[in-house]
C-alpha cells in the first residue's frame, strides 16, 4: 500500500516544476514541528506550504504547530517530528547537551523579537532595571523569546530569577494577557507586537526586527528562524533535507519580491488576527529581517553562542564545535537550482 502511494506520489511530483527523478527522497512523508506558525518569523515556512513549494519537491509534509520553539524542539527530541522550524540558537544548546542538531536553511536574518513594557502596569518605566520583580510574557518558557529576555536582563545586571516568566503563546492569548494587565512586559513577535503597538498597549524597549539593532543588541549577526534537525536525520536523509531547503529558499525569494497584497492572499485568514492592516504593517516591519537566500552568516553561530553563554555559566565554559551547528551546503545548492526563486 505504501509502495503504491510512493510511486503514485513520485509520478505526480514529476509533473511539477523543479522536481527531478535524480534525487529520490528517502523520507517524502516527514513532520516539521514549529512554535507559533502564524508568526512572521516563520513566514517562509507558511509560504513554502501555501504556494506548493514543498509538494513541488515531492514532499508530503505534516506541519505541527506548538505554543513556542522549546516545545517544537521537544517534539523532535521525543521522536514525534523529524525537523524543527525554530530559532537557530537551539542548535548551540543542543550540542552542549550532547544531542547534535544542525541548521540547514535560514528563514530569518534577525530574531524579530520585540521586548516591550505594558504602559498600564509600568507607566513610570525608565530602564530595564525596572523590570525586577515583574511578570514578563514569552511565547513559551525556554524559547528564543525567553532567551532574549535573559540576555537583555543580563546586560542590565539582572538575573533570569529576578523576573517571573509567563508563557502566553504567539497569538490572541498574548495580546489579551497584555491588555488585561496579567503581564507587565512581553517578549514576542509580529503580528502580536504590531497589534499591541497600534492599540497603545506596548512601549518598545528592544526591537530586533531591525537588523542593525539586532546586531547592536547581540554584538554581531544573530540568525533566527531556520530549519534544523538532528545530525542523524541529515545523514540518513540528505535528499529530503535538500528538498526542504529548496522550498524554503524559493519562499525566501518570493517574499522579498512580494508586496503586502501578495502576502495577504497567500497566508491563511486566521494569521491576520482579525486585522489585515495590522498584518500588512507587521509584514513591512519584518520583511528586512527575513533571509533573502537561506544561507547562514559566517559569524552567526559565534554570536548565538556568546548570547547564550552570557546567561549560562556552564555553557560559557564549554568547548563547542560551532561549525557543526549549521551548514550552508543545502541552501547553496537550492540557490543554484532556483537562482530567481
Amino acid at each position: 500500500m505504501q509502495r503504491r502511494h510512493l510511486i503514485a506520489g513520485g509520478l505526480a511530483a514529476a509533473t511539477l516544476p523543479g522536481f527531478t527523478f535524480a534525487q529520490t527522497l528517502e523520507k517524502p512523508k516527514a513532520t516539521i514541528a514549529v512554535g507559533g506558525k502564524n508568526l512572521l518569523y516563520y513566514l517562509p515556512l507558511t509560504i513554502a506550504e501555501q504556494l506548493g513549494y514543498f509538494k513541488a519537491e515531492g514532499l508530503d509534509l505534516t506541519i505541527v504547530d506548538f505554543a513556542g520553539g522549546s516545545r517544537a524542539l521537544a517534539a523532535v527530541v521525543g521522536g514525534s517530528a523529524d525537523v524543527v522550524s525554530g530559532a537557530f540558537e537551539h542548535t548551540v544548546n543542543m550540542q552542549f547537551k550532547g544531542q547534535p542538531m544542525r541548521a540547514f536553511a535560514l528563514q530569518g536574518l534577525a530574531p524579530q523579537i520585540v521586548l516591550g513594557v505594558n504602559p498600564k502596569t509600568m507607566a513610570n518605566f525608565k530602564t530595564v532595571a525596572d523590570l525586577k520583580g515583574k511578570k514578563i510574557g514569552v511565547t513559551a518558557p525556554g524559547s528564543s523569546t525567553n532567551v532574549l529576555v535573559n540576555f537583555v536582563l543580563a546586560k542590565a545586571g539582572l538575573k533570569p530569577s529576578d523576573v517571573s516568566i509567563v508563557g502566553v503563546g504567539a497569538g490572541n492569548g498574548a495580546v489579551a494577557a497584555m491588555r488585561s494587565g496579567q503581564i507587565d512586559a512581553i517578549s514576542n513577535l509580529d503580528p502580536v507586537i504590531t497589534l499591541l503597538m497600534r492599540s497603545g498597549d506596548l512601549k518598545i524597549v528592544t526591537d530586533t526586527r531591525i537588523v542593525s539593532e539586532a546586531e547592536k543588541v547581540f554584538g554581531g549577526p544573530m540568525p533566527a528562524g531556520c530549519l534544523y534537525a538532528p545530525q542523524s536525520f541529515l545523514d540518513k536523509n540528505p535528499n529530503t533535507a535538500q528538498a526542504m531547503a529548496n522550498a524554503i529558499v524559493r519562499a525566501n525569494k518570493w517574499i522579498q519580491a512580494a508586496g503586502p497584497t501578495d502576502i495577504i492572499k497567500a497566508v491563511p485568514e486566521s494569521y491576520l488576527l482579525g486585522d489585515r492592516a495590522v498584518y500588512i504593517d507587521a509584514f513591512m516591519a519584518a520583511k528586512g529581517a527575513l533571509s533573502k537566500d537561506g544561507t547562514f552568516p559566517a559569524k552567526g553561530a559565534d554570536t548565538a553562542y556568546k548570547a547564550l553563554a552570557s546567561v549560562d555559566a556552564d555553557l560559557a565554559k564549554a568547548k563547542l564545535d560551532l561549525n557543526a551547528v549549521y551548514t550552508n551546503s543545502f541552501a547553496q545548492k537550492a540557490n543554484a537550482k532556483y537562482p530567481k526563486g
